[in-house]
């Protein structure tokens, strides 16, 4: 049976071909008719449609789809120029945009500056602008004496965490020795005093608990430089105090683990992760902690190796979780920056680093609106995670001025130290197929599928979320091609959420009972025993009396996903339903021999989707998303939603049903 897309009144028939052009502001939301977890679904009888989902949006996948050219080489001093030429620009743009700081102004090229850290990372940005460009002065303004005054602006906001440490990067650009720092030597006694208070990073977290402050655990990475930096520059001479926190800090990793759980102990596994090692990297490289330093090696190069078997042709790293999109792109700057100065951490020769620096470059150019001086944050399509605001937009950019600015600097001087003068305008990556575990000891676990082949790339991870059944976070092929999934959302995103008889829904997610990959790194299978409530707090897990048995298998450019579903006693299920999002914008559903074969496709690229084998009749509806949450992914819309679901159905004890999807790339 095939229905039209969902909405409240059913689309008129229309032969055999129906057009959808616009949304009407009466429609559901997916989030209603695929994600809420109470609704209920009605199906209706209709002829065989073939849906096509055109004119729909004012841009399309195609506005981030990468296009694979032929590989040229870049020349160091050139792209150095041009780094520099648009840096000098941009940041000299909102210079000349902020006419006083007393008060702040409210918009700086017309993006707010009112939401957390937005002062901070500005102050970050200029510290590294004075330290690369050799300057105290930018458009007239003196650089120390406007980042004082936003030293001011963020303490009386209450600046925390990244504003901390930013403030400590930027006082940490003008030199170590604060007799001779332009910053420092620029202040009040009083503006001195301010400055110091906000460096403490008792500010968020508790050195008689040894906790953070209502932060997830990635902030112990923050806390340690900034308290590693107060030390460096003579803040703070507690040395005991600062050897507390570093080893509390690097906790998770002298205790063995080679990713760090930035949720303890949901499993809540991410880019935090690498970043986190880093951070506590570098703060025991500045306090000469070499233990520490030798404890987080092991980490260090396995998540390098990972990151690298992550990587995008164009730059990008990991593809779930928090904080991606622009993200996940100043990542690939950074690491490659770090990884500059440490080769005994590197996954990849200098040159090849050079070419995946170059690609994430260029991607962040590309998204920058010259005329708005600022990244694409909210474009169309585009989604954030929710504590990324309005207020923050302004934040975003500065943040990017800055990592650049910082990453730029260390890398080209790693690039003129080892005498690279030509890099690739792509990193060579090779092909890929094996499975990352997180953790894998006792209880729940951790990890993720890795398979790249030829023009395939995705990972697979098995982690949770904020929440339970994050659509992000949750077992979906990202990368596979037309393949993503909306940003921070509950959704059963290729994952069934079922409706019980007593009323609850559960998911089969956030980690998984067992996980058990093939040697040859091309199939993997996970067992759930303990299921999830969907939106439910992270880590609490049910018994559904039911286990899923599934088994991901990639076989030339087919990718199968068999489920079997397993009640301990006579099970009725009210319903079951999944969405698959895609980047395609137009769906042709055709038959072939009966079957039913649906045909993502977006500028000659393809992704065909079939239900087989399957124990239950699907409903297969398709949802056009226009605006709706739910169609904004980390890098752009998902125009098209392929939505399946079933009526009621009802399982016997011990006797396992089975369905089948498959996705095809073409």
């Amino acid at each position: 049976m095939v229905e039209a897309a969902q909405t409240p009144t059913e689309f008129p028939e229309c032969g055999e071909t129906m057009i959808l052009a616009s949304i009407g502001a009466s429609r559901r939301s997916l989030a209603e008719a695929c994600c809420s977890l109470l609704q209920k679904g009605k199906f209706h009888n209709a002829r065989p449609v073939v849906l096509i989902f055109c004119g729909l949006l004012t841009s399309s996948c195609s506005s981030f789809a990468q296009t694979q050219a032929a590989t040229s080489q870049i020349g160091v001093s050139d792209f150095n120029r041009q780094v520099r030429s648009f840096l000098q620009s941009e940041v000299t743009a909102h210079v000349v945009d902020i006419k006083t700081l007393e008060p702040p102004p409210e918009r700086v090229v017309g993006a707010l500056t009112t939401g957390e850290f937005s002062w901070g990372s500005f102050m970050r940005a200029l510290g590294a602008y004075s330290e690369c460009f050799g300057t105290s002065t930018i458009a007239g303004r003196e650089v120390p004496e406007m980042i004082g005054k936003m030293a001011q602006i963020e303490l009386s906001h209450g600046g925390k965490t990244w504003a901390q440490l930013y403030a400590a990067m930027a006082l940490q650009s003008f030199g170590t020795n604060l007799n001779r720092n332009a910053l420092w030597q620029s202040m009040t006694p009083e503006g001195r005093q301010s400055y110091r208070t906000l460096l403490d990073p008792g500010r968020f977290y508790d050195g008689k608990t040894h906790t953070l402050i209502h932060l997830p655990e990635n902030y112990f990475g923050v806390a340690a430089r900034i308290a590693a930096i107060d030390y460096q520059l003579g803040l703070n001479q507690d040395r005991a105090a600062l050897d507390d926190l570093l080893n509390r800090a690097a906790k998770q990793f002298t205790d063995g683990a080679l990713f760090a759980d930035d949720a303890l102990p949901t499993g809540r596994y991410d880019r935090y992760s690498n970043e986190y090692a880093r951070a506590i990297y570098e703060a025991a490289e500045i306090a000469d902690r070499q233990d520490i330093m030798k404890a987080v090696e092991p980490s260090l190069k396995e998540q390098m190796n990972l990151w690298w078997d992550l990587l995008s042709e164009d730059g990008y790293g990991y593809s779930w979780g928090r904080s991606l999109g622009a993200i996940s792109y100043m990542d690939t700057l950074e690491i490659s920056a770090f990884l500059g100065q440490h080769a005994e951490f590197r996954p990849a020769p200098l040159a090849q680093l050079a070419a995946a620096y170059f690609a994430a470059w260029s991607w962040l150019r590309n998204d920058f609106n010259g005329q708005m001086h600022l990244l694409a944050v909210f474009a169309f399509g585009r989604g954030d995670y929710s504590y990324i605001t309005r207020e923050r937009e302004w934040q975003q950019t500065t943040t990017f001025f800055g990592k650049v600015i910082a990453s730029h600097n260390k890398f080209m001087n790693s690039l003129e130290r080892e005498g690279i003068r030509n890099f690739p305008s792509r990193p060579t990556l090779a092909d890929v197929a094996r499975f990352q575990f997180f953790r894998d000891g006792p209880g729940r676990k951790f990890g993720v599928w890795l398979l790249r082949q030829a023009s395939l790339h995705f990972a697979l991870p098995f982690v949770t979320g904020p929440q339970a059944a994050t659509s992000d976070y949750e077992p979906v092929p990202d990368g596979f091609p037309g393949v993503a999934v909306p940003v921070e959302k509950i959704c059963a995103c290729f994952v069934p959420f079922l409706e019980l008889e007593d009323g609850r829904t559960v998911a089969a997610l956030d980690g998984a009972d067992e996980i058990k990959p093939t040697a040859d790194g091309k199939s993997v299978t996970a067992v759930w025993r303990r299921w999830v409530v969907p939106g439910s707090k992270a880590g609490e897990r049910v018994d559904a009396g039911l286990v899923s048995e599934v088994t991901w298998t990639l076989q030339g450019n087919t990718l199968r996903r068999a489920e079997s579903l397993t009640a301990a006693k006579a099970l009725n299920i009210r319903r079951l339903w999944l969405a698959i999002p895609s980047r395609y914008d137009h769906l042709q559903t055709s038959y072939l021999q009966g079957a039913r074969i649906d045909r993502l496709v977006s500028e000659g690229k393809s992704l065909e989707v079939q239900v087989s084998n399957s124990s239950w009749p699907f409903e297969i509806s398709a949802y056009a998303t226009g605006n709706d949450p739910v169609g904004r992914g980390d890098r752009g819309p998902l125009p098209v939603h392929l939505i399946l679901q079933t009526g009621s159905f009802s399982l016997q004890a011990a006797v396992p049903k089975h369905w089948e999807l498959s996705l095809f790339a073409n």
